[in-house]
């Protein structure tokens, strides 16, 4: 995805929770997806992928770790804290892209989501996209609350037990 202008690195400051650095994800980089993926808990990985997942298989990973010019993703980074803490990504398409994100358990309710979802949604500004959406689970208030805040609802619908939500950024 071309973002004009985006720094490789970039900190953030969240509205309670530690500084954060903040890079994009390179191609490939399954690793540091597997290792956020290992911090959720089974509740945060049911939110995140909207279902029981154990564990991710080799396509998922791989697919997790895609990035070309429709799939872009960032990666967060706390103080003092070699291990990723949250990714966010997006998968473009045309005007518009799917988000998802996840932020490892101990780092939840700290702005974490909400800042580094902010940052995704500027460089999808950028990039010409004016429309997201996301499948987030009934019960994720979170990811409710920070879909709300980063744009303008257009549509909350029903898809199975899970709220598809499509907003204007």
């Amino acid at each position: 995805m071309r973002i004009p202008s985006v720094p490789e690195v970039r900190t953030l400051e969240p509205a309670i929770g530690p500084a954060l650095r903040v890079r994009p994800l390179r191609h490939g980089e399954a690793r540091t997806v597997m290792r956020l993926f290992e911090r959720l808990s089974e509740r945060s990985r049911r939110a995140r992928f909207n279902g029981v997942k154990p564990c991710l298989s080799r396509s998922e990973l791989r697919r997790l770790a895609s990035i070309d010019r429709d799939r872009h993703a960032l990666v967060a980074y706390a103080d003092g804290d070699p291990e990723p803490v949250a990714i966010a990504r997006l998968v473009r398409d045309g005007c518009s892209a799917e988000v998802a994100f996840a932020v490892a358990d101990e780092y939840q309710r700290h702005g974490i989501g909400s800042a580094l979802v902010a940052e995704l949604v500027a460089d999808a500004r950028a990039a010409g996209i004016t429309e997201i959406s996301g499948l987030v689970a009934r019960d994720n208030s979170a990811a409710l609350t920070i879909l709300r805040r980063v744009g303008r609802v257009l549509a909350v619908r029903f898809e199975g037990p899970d709220l598809s939500i499509r907003a204007a950024i």
